[in-house]
C-alpha cells in the first residue's frame, strides 16, 4: 500500500561496498507541497544544507538517496557532489533541479565516488516504477537490521488517503534530531504550511525524543512530500479533516521512531520511558532524557536488574523540580519505588524486564506535565558494531 502518485527505483553503485543495492530514487508523478527537519548539529553535511536552502521553496518532486557515504566533512567537493547528483538526477527526470532533494547516510569525512555513482543515475531513473518502497527502504540501511517503513490510511471527507513513511537508524541517535533518514509521502493535498507545522509537531513529540547512544548525526534528514492526487480540498488547520491528518501523521512517524529504537544497535530490548506528574513538559522531558540516556540504566535492564537505584540518580541530575520522597517508579504495572523508598518488589520487576518491550514509568507528583522518550537497552554487540564501523 502506497499514496497514489509515487514510483521508486534502486541500484547497486558499490558506495561502501559492493552486493547491495545503496543509491535509490523517490519520485512524485506530479510536483507536489514539501516540508522538511534536519540536524541541530553545527556540522551539517553537504545534502543537508543544500535541501535547507530548497526547503524554502516549500515544493519538491523527488529525492535521491545513497548509504554508504555522508558526504559530511567533505569541503566544497562534497557540495558540488550533492549538486550534480540532484542536477543529474532532476534532469534525467525532465524536472527542475529545485524539485530535485538529496540525502546521504554512512561514514563522514570520505569523498563521494562519483565515478560509480554519477553513471549509476541513469539506471535509477531507467527503473522507476520497476522497484518497491521496500526497496528503497533497504538501499537505505547502514547498521540497520531491517527496512523500517509505517504507513496510515486517513480517512478525509468520503475519501481514503494514505500516509506512508520509511526511515533508516539504528545508531548515532540523539534527539534534535533523532539520526536518521525519513521519508514521507502522502496523496493527501495539504496546504504548505499547514504542512510544515504539522510535520514539526510530529517531530517534536516522536523523533526529537528518541535517543540510543546520545550521538547526534551530520545527516539528520526528515522529508515529506504531499502530491495532492486524492483530489481533497487543501487541508489546513481549520479543515474538518486536519484533527485526522495530524494525529495519522504523528502515529507514522512514532511508528518509525519506535522501529528505531528496537533496532538500536545491539539492542534486545525496546524500552519507552513515560514521566508523569512533573511541573512542565519541559521537566518530564528533561527527566525522561535523563533516564533514557543513562548507561548505566541500560545495561542493568540488559541485565534483568530492575535497579531503580540507578533511575533516581538520573532523575536528580536531570535538571527537573524533582523531590526524592515525592516519586514512584514503575517497571510496567511493578511497582519498585514509592515516594522515593524501595518497594521490595524487585524481583517481580526482574521477571518484566525479561520481556522484549520494557515500560518504565516515573511519576514525579509534582505538577501535570507529562513525556515519553523511546530507547533500547546497551548491550556488548553495541561496542562491537562501532568499533567495526569502518572496516
Amino acid at each position: 500500500m502506497i499514496p497514489k502518485g509515487f514510483l521508486f527505483s534502486a541500484v547497486e553503485a558499490a558506495i561502501k561496498k559492493p552486493g547491495r543495492k545503496d543509491l535509490a530514487l523517490i519520485y512524485s508523478q506530479v510536483e507536489a507541497d514539501m516540508a522538511g527537519a534536519f540536524t541541530t548539529n553545527r556540522v551539517k553535511a553537504a545534502p543537508v544544507r543544500l535541501d535547507m536552502r530548497k526547503i524554502k521553496s516549500g515544493k519538491g518532486q523527488a529525492i535521491i538517496v545513497n548509504s554508504g557515504n555522508a558526504n559530511a566533512c567533505t569541503g566544497r567537493v562534497g557540495m558540488q557532489d550533492a549538486t550534480e547528483m540532484a542536477k543529474r538526477a532532476a534532469e534525467g527526470l525532465g524536472i527542475k533541479t529545485s524539485l530535485l532533494y538529496t540525502a546521504s547516510t554512512g561514514v563522514i569525512g570520505n569523498p563521494m565516488p562519483m565515478d560509480r555513482i554519477g553513471p549509476k543515475i541513469q539506471e535509477l531513473i531507467e527503473n522507476l516504477g520497476k522497484w518497491s518502497l521496500e526497496d528503497v527502504a533497504a538501499s537505505i540501511m547502514t547498521t540497520d537490521t531491517f527496512p523500517k517503513i509505517f504507513r496510515k490510511k486517513v480517512k478525509i471527507g468520503n475519501k481514503t488517503g494514505m500516509i506512508t513513511g520509511i526511515c533508516k537508524g539504528a545508531g548515532m541517535i540523539c534527539p534534535h534530531m533523532a539520526t536518521m533518514l525519513c521519508f514521507i509521502m502522502t496523496d493527501i493535498a495539504v496546504h504548505q504550511k499547514t504542512l510544515e507545522r504539522t510535520l514539526h509537531n510530529a517531530v517534536n513529540k516522536t523523533f526529537n525524543r528518541l535517543t540510543i547512544d546520545g550521538d547526534m548525526s551530520t545527516n539528520d534528514t526528515v522529508l515529506i512530500m504531499a502530491n495532492g492526487m486524492l483530489g481533497n480540498p487543501p487541508i489546513t488547520e481549520k479543515s474538518l479533516s486536519y484533527l485526522s491528518f495530524n494525529y495519522a501523521l504523528e502515529e507514522v512517524a512514532y511508528g518509525l521512531a519506535a522501529l528505531i529504537a528496537k533496532d538500536g544497535e545491539g539492542a534486545t530490548k525496546f524500552i519507552e520511558i513515560e514521566v508523569n506528574g512533573a511541573r512542565s513538559e519541559a521537566d518530564a522531558e528533561k527527566a525522561a532524557f535523563a533516564v533514557a540516556n543513562s548507561n548505566l540504566v541500560k545495561t542493568a535492564i540488559y541485565g534483568n536488574d530492575a535497579n531503580w537505584g540507578r533511575i533516581m540518580a538520573a532523575l536528580g541530575y536531570s535538571g527537573a523540580d524533582i523531590r526524592e520522597e515525592k516519586v514512584d517508579i514503575y517497571f510496567g504495572k511493578v511497582k519498585v519505588a514509592g515516594k522515593g523508598l524501595a518497594s521490595g518488589r524487585d524481583k517481580a520487576a526482574g521477571e518484566v524486564l525479561r520481556k522484549k518491550h520494557i515500560k518504565i514509568i516515573i511519576d514525579l507528583n509534582m505538577g501535570k506535565g507529562s513525556a515519553k522518550v523511546l530507547t533500547c537497552d546497551m548491550t556488548e554487540e553495541y561496542i562491537r558494531v562501532n568499533a567495526d564501523y569502518r572496516t
